[in-house]
Order: structure tokens, then C-alpha cells, then sequence
């Protein structure tokens, strides 16, 4: 614990000598933040302060890319600056930013999604790409689609929305509309990619444990010049059916130690929504690790 002291510009910071330094450290964080035209919320210092105490805990992922000899990234869209937080994000932006085909694996309010919108759109607004790609499979989580009202297009809809929100908040209601007016921002189901060859283009496949193993090949092999892809998914939320293997699972075996490809794996401590998510997280992965040696 300690306590921190305010007055004009000048801060005082009392108590045990590693919690001063760690708190020194935050609070020089947060005002390069406010330098930077960053809102401080009461969720911005949460995540912050999670970020370092992560970074405190937890080693390095065993890749060979030292995220802390290079420059911290910061993501710059029409709307909003993204700052990835902790080692694993921060490895997963420079793996993105610097690899043709990567994958985020790990639970879900890691950031996965949301990370790869924001590089995906700072490609576009650089003409880096010509358009961007949003897939999903057409998998449902308990639900039936045959029971939602309207065409294919409209069902699909609902289970693409993390995709439109994250686009919304970075480019804008109007601007998002109209490039997909346009078909420079293209949402789609897995299946539409078939007999495709995507160039010039940046292409997220989102929800990926929900793949079967030639989805995922069919998928990673529409990849063309020019591309990049970002293949995203958590494994312990499959909606496939009973007998299905998971092409997410079954692809980052294969695939692992192929040069060009990345890897980012992320845990329950890379969560950041609400500090009881990670909570949450551990809980099942407890659970499910005692029921598998039961």
C-alpha cells in the first residue's frame, strides 16, 4: 500500500520502497498519457495498473522478439489511439505489424479482436492495403440460425458485431458505412471465401476455434500478395459439434514452427475488461483441468 500526495504539479509518494518505485512508474505512465490527449478514466488507470503488474510477474513470451528493446506501438486511427498493454499484446502488435500470417490465441477480452482492427485500419487510412476483410465462421453458440428472421447476410450479422463495434468506435458510423458501400471493408462469412485469392488486402478471421481443419486450410490458403492475415480465437469456447475437431487447434500444431508465421499466445492476466473476467477465466480453466484427470 501507499499514499500518494498532490499539490500543483508535484507528487509524494510514502511507503514500502518497491511499491513506491512501481507506483512512480504509473503515474509517470498516465501523465505521458495525458501528454499524449489520452481521457484518464477510472478504466484507463485499472488497465495501466494491471499492465504493470503484469510486466512485474510474468516473463517474456518464449519467442525470440524482445518486445522491450523496441519502441513501444502506438496504433493511430481516424478516431482513437490504440496503446497495446503487457508484454503479450504489445508482442502481438509488433507480430502483426511485421508477419504476413499471425495468430492470437487465448481467452476472450484479451484484446485479440479489437488489436487487429485497429492495425487493420491503420493499414487502410496508410495505403499499406486496398481493403479489409472481416470473416467469422457461421458457427452458432447454442443457437440455431435457421430460426433468425431474414436472408443469410442478416443472420450472420449479429455474430460479426464485435467487428462493426470495434470499426464504428475507430473510423465512425458514416466513414465505416460508406466503405462498405464501397467494398473496401468486406464482412463475410467463412464460406464466402472459397475459390477467392485475397491481394493488397488485410484479413481477420475472427472466432477461428469454430473452424473445421479445412476451413481453416481453405482459408489460410485464399492469402495472396500484398496480404496479411490475423487468424483469432479462443479454445476453450468451441461451438463446433460433438466430433468436430477444431481447425484452430489442429492448425497451430501444424503450423508452429513454419518460418513467417507468428504465434501470440495469450492468458487470463492478459484480460482486460473487468477484473473479475480473469476471475472467471481461471475458475473454468481450473475446473476443466480437474474434470480432464478425473
Amino acid at each position: 500500500m501507499v499514499r500518494i500526495r498532490y499539490r500543483g504539479q508535484q507528487f509524494s509518494i510514502e511507503g514500502r520502497k518497491e511499491a513506491v518505485t512501481a507506483t512512480e512508474r504509473i503515474v509517470q505512465s498516465l501523465i505521458t498519457d495525458i501528454h499524449h490527449d489520452t481521457e484518464i478514466t477510472p478504466d484507463h488507470v485499472h488497465l495501466t495498473i494491471q499492465q504493470f503488474h503484469h510486466e512485474n510477474n510474468k516473463p517474456l513470451d518464449d519467442k525470440k522478439i524482445d518486445v522491450k528493446q523496441a519502441p513501444l506501438t502506438i496504433i493511430r486511427t481516424k478516431k482513437t489511439s490504440v496503446k497495446p498493454r503487457g508484454h503479450n499484446q504489445q508482442l502481438y502488435v509488433h507480430s502483426v505489424l511485421t508477419h504476413d500470417i499471425n495468430f492470437g490465441i487465448g481467452p476472450a477480452g484479451t484484446g485479440k479482436t479489437y488489436l487487429a482492427v485497429a492495425c487493420a485500419v491503420q493499414a487502410l487510412l496508410n495505403d499499406e492495403v486496398e481493403r479489409i476483410l472481416l470473416v467469422r465462421p457461421a458457427v452458432e453458440a447454442g443457437e440455431k440460425l435457421g430460426f433468425l428472421p431474414g436472408d443469410l447476410s442478416q443472420k450472420v450479422d449479429p455474430y460479426l458485431r464485435p467487428l462493426y463495434d470495434a470499426l464504428y468506435e475507430m473510423l465512425g458510423f458514416e466513414a465505416v458505412d460508406k466503405l462498405i458501400e464501397r467494398n473496401i471493408i468486406e464482412v463475410a462469412p467463412l464460406a464466402y471465401m472459397r475459390g477467392r485469392t485475397l491481394n493488397n488486402a488485410f484479413i481477420i478471421l475472427d472466432e477461428s476455434q469454430n473452424t473445421t481443419r479445412e476451413q481453416i486450410k481453405m482459408f489460410l490458403t485464399r492469402i495472396g500478395f500484398g496480404s496479411t492475415a490475423v487468424i483469432n480465437g479462443d479454445p476453450s469456447q468451441i461451438d463446433l459439434s460433438r466430433g468436430q475437431a477444431s481447425g484452430l487447434k489442429h492448425a497451430s500444431k501444424v503450423l508452429e514452427k513454419v518460418e513467417g508465421i507468428s504465434f501470440t499466445r495469450f492468458t487470463s492476466k492478459d484480460v482486460v475488461r473487468h477484473p473479475l473476467v480473469q476471475c472467471i477465466v481461471d475458475a473454468y480453466d481450473a475446473f476443466d483441468s480437474q474434470e480432464d484427470h478425473s
